[in-house]
């Protein structure tokens, strides 16, 4: 699957992914080895699962750019962070970006009549916090932080702080 081009001027995530009719009979989730490889699917695992328990930022680094990450200088990736196991290669994190303990980058969807998927791009000195999630197609601004246990549902403009579930701007009240 190629990566999909990032379209700047419009801030909702849905318009960013890209949706899949489900391949068959049951849920999108029931045939995903129809759409991706699960020999692709199982090396990802395996790169990922040692990534989530290895202390070494730079060895994190190194395996998340062969499953096709693009990651900048300097990205610290928190014990047990996990990215996409599906789509790994939709993901970009620029440098200097901090993805806290047991954070999760997801890429994809799977829903009952369909699936998605959709390019997640965190910004330059980013931070998302310990357990964290992050749904396809966000993108997360420059300097920007995510609070522990976050869920980010949009995007998030650059040098603000997001919390909660779902994730607003810090101070300010759900209606």
């Amino acid at each position: 699957m190629e990566r999909p081009e990032r379209d700047d001027s419009d801030p909702n995530r849905h318009e960013r992914t890209t949706s899949y009719p489900r391949p068959g009979p049951g849920n999108s989730m029931h045939r995903w080895h129809e759409v991706r490889s699960p020999l692709r699917v199982t090396i990802n695992y395996i790169v990922i699962l040692v990534c989530r328990i290895s202390p070494s930022l730079a060895l994190k680094r190194f395996l998340f750019r062969q499953l096709g990450m693009s990651v900048g200088s300097r990205v610290a990736f928190g014990l047990e962070s996990t990215p996409d196991v599906f789509w790994p290669e939709l993901i970009t994190i620029e440098d200097d970006a901090v993805v806290g303990y047991d954070a999760t980058i997801l890429c994809h969807e799977f829903l009952r009549d369909e699936y998605r998927t959709g390019a997640v791009h965190i910004g330059e000195g980013a931070m998302i916090g310990a357990g964290a999630v992050v749904l396809p197609g966000v993108e997360i601004g420059a300097g920007a932080q995510v609070a522990a246990n976050s869920l980010v549902t949009e995007d998030v403009p650059p040098e603000t702080t997001v919390a909660g579930v779902p994730a607003t701007e810090s101070g300010s009240t759900a209606s």
